[in-house]
Order: C-alpha cells, then sequence, then structure tokens
C-alpha cells in the first residue's frame, strides 16, 4: 500500500488515496490478494485518471530496472514545459548516462515502441501498485 500511496501522490499529489474511505481501501487489497480483478479495478480507476483540467498526471511513477537487478526512480514529467508529450524515447536520455546509454525498455515482457507517450504507458501498462516497472536494455 506504501507504493500505491507514493504513486498517487507523484501522480495526483497524493489527493485520491487521502479522499478514500477505509472500505475503499480494504476492496482494493482484497481484490488484489483475493485475484478478483473487477473488485480491485472498481477502486483502482480512480487512480489510473489523469487529473482533471490537466492533459495527465503531475508526475509519472517509474521505476527503470538494470540488467543486474538495481532500479532508479526519477522525478518524470508526462509532457514538456511547451506542453509536448514525452515519450519512451525521452526517459530512455534521461536514464543514459556518458558510459551507459539506454537503448530500449521492456515492460510485462514486450519491447516498447520509442515512441509511446509516457502518460500511455502509465495509464495502461502500470502494475498493481501504480508505477510503471520499466526493464531497460544499455548498449
Amino acid at each position: 500500500m506504501s507504493s500505491l500511496k507514493e504513486a498517487d501522490v507523484l501522480k495526483h499529489r497524493g489527493q485520491v488515496v487521502s479522499a478514500m474511505q477505509k472500505k475503499d481501501h480494504n476492496q482494493l487489497w482484497l481484490g488484489l490478494v483475493n485475484d478478483k480483478f473487477d473488485q480491485f479495478w472498481a477502486v483502482n480507476r480512480r487512480l489510473m485518471e489523469p487529473i482533471p483540467d490537466q492533459d495527465g498526471f503531475k508526475h509519472i511513477p517509474v521505476r527503470c530496472y538494470a540488467e543486474d537487478g538495481t532500479y532508479q526512480q526519477k522525478l518524470v514529467a508526462p509532457g514538456t514545459e511547451s506542453g509536448q508529450k514525452r515519450t519512451l524515447q525521452d526517459l530512455l536520455e534521461d536514464f543514459s548516462t556518458p558510459v551507459r546509454k539506454a537503448v530500449s525498455a521492456r515492460s510485462h515482457g514486450i519491447c516498447v515502441p520509442e515512441s509511446t507517450p509516457l502518460q500511455w504507458l502509465s495509464e495502461h501498462l502500470s502494475y498493481p501498485d501504480n508505477f510503471l516497472h520499466l526493464c531497460l536494455v544499455y548498449a
């Protein structure tokens, strides 16, 4: 639950989880542990919706894993200051260093196209903790 709360703070400034009642928290948890997707999704849907009157989340909750199993987490905005949607290619550049260049990413076992918008990835490929988990491939 702490990862889910952290993701909500990044996406909605914590407004969704803090507005939930105890029964919502229980429904979310019991739906997950008992493999009841509809029960889980009825509550989780609110956590996956973009902020009203904005095009997306405040930030994208993302954890990027290296081949050695370590992960990095950075503050990632879904768009640029000029209003353009950021893509996976932008994220790969964010997680590259002069020594190691991130060249591709996998999520749920699939290679994600570099042109995919980060907002779309977060809404559709996030795990139940509401984080987007990506395995980065370095050159």
